[in-house]
C-alpha cells in the first residue's frame, strides 16, 4: 500500500509541479491556448493558484519521503480534491464539459489521501 500510495503521489506532484509552474511564471496570453479559464480570473488569482498548487505537490511528496509532518501529505491530497472540485465548478459554470482531467485528477488525489493516510 505504501507503494502504491507513493506512485500515486509523486505522479500527481509532478502533474502540479508542471501546472503550478506554469501558472506561476507565464503570462495570461501564454497561458490561454492550455487554460481558457485564465480570461476570466484576475492573475492574482492565477498566481495563488499556481502557487498553492506547487506547494501542495511538496506537501505530497515531503513529508513521506522525510518521514516529518506525515499528516501533511493526506492534507495536500484532500487540498486537491477540493481545489479539483471547485476547477470543475469553474468549468461546468462557463459551459466547458471537458472535465475528464479534472475528474481524472480528482480521483488520482483522493486515492492518494486514502492510500498515504492508511499508512500512517
Amino acid at each position: 500500500m505504501r507503494a502504491a500510495g507513493g506512485i500515486v503521489a509523486a505522479l500527481l506532484a509532478l502533474f502540479y509541479l508542471y501546472g503550478g509552474g506554469l501558472k506561476l511564471l507565464r503570462s495570461r496570453a501564454r497561458l490561454r491556448p492550455m487554460m481558457a479559464w485564465v480570461d476570466s480570473v484576475p492573475m492574482p488569482a492565477v498566481r495563488a493558484i499556481g502557487a498553492i498548487e506547487v506547494l501542495g505537490a511538496l506537501g505530497l511528496v515531503l513529508p513521506p519521503l522525510t518521514g516529518l509532518a506525515r499528516w501533511l501529505a493526506p492534507a495536500a491530497a484532500l487540498g486537491f480534491v477540493l481545489l479539483q472540485l471547485g476547477a470543475t465548478s469553474v468549468h461546468l459554470r462557463m459551459g466547458d464539459r471537458r472535465i475528464a482531467l479534472n475528474l481524472t485528477l480528482l480521483l488520482a488525489a483522493a486515492t492518494s489521501g486514502w492510500l498515504t493516510a492508511s499508512s500512517l
